[in-house]
């Protein structure tokens, strides 16, 4: 199972870094939510999980309210994303597999290869809805990787990018208008 919500997880990041139009961004959105759930539940039990999947839920459905229309999946010029999703889910996969040792392999494969590909994501960007998609996306992944450490998180990592991915996903931003 575990491993299942790790593949979620790359795939929803994937859609993020492919997706120009607030319903795939909103898609892999709700897709991270749904993956980074049970991973959490991992390092924080129930409670964890729980604002996790409700983080992930509001900054999808915000999103859907604001960003550019349609899907936008994989518009023209987005071969260098493609090559980018493929290659950081190798490179997490490889880590995952035989560089670590242990246990939460899920975890370290899910975190790093969505972390990897929000920061490109937020680096390209440039419809500012697909940088808050990103930041709310790089918060749940960060607070999914606190389960990783040795002493349980507790609550807190999880409460917090529950309300940062909520709160960036609410934030109505312009385009800066040059002249």
């Amino acid at each position: 199972m575990t491993g299942a919500a790790a593949f979620t997880a790359w795939l929803a990041a994937s859609v993020i870094v492919l997706s120009d139009g607030r319903r795939g961004l909103a898609l892999g959105l709700a897709l991270m939510a749904v993956a980074f759930a049970p991973l959490a539940w991992i390092g924080g039990g129930w409670p964890a999980a729980t604002a996790v999947l409700a983080g992930g839920a509001v900054a999808a459905i915000q999103r859907l309210r604001s960003g550019t229309d349609g899907w936008g999946l994989m518009p023209a010029g987005s071969t260098s994303r493609l090559i980018l999703v493929i290659a950081a889910g190798v490179l997490a996969l490889w880590i995952a597999v035989s560089v670590t040792s242990g246990p939460s392999a899920s975890i370290r494969f899910a975190a790093p290869a969505v972390i990897g590909l929000m920061g490109a994501r937020m680096l390209t960007a440039h419809d500012p809805a697909a940088l808050m998609t990103a930041v709310a996306g790089m918060a749940l992944a960060i607070a999914t990787a606190a389960g990783l450490a040795a002493a349980a998180p507790g609550l807190a990592p999880y409460l917090v990018a529950a309300l940062i991915a909520a709160g960036v996903s609410a934030l109505r931003v312009s385009e800066a208008r040059v002249a």
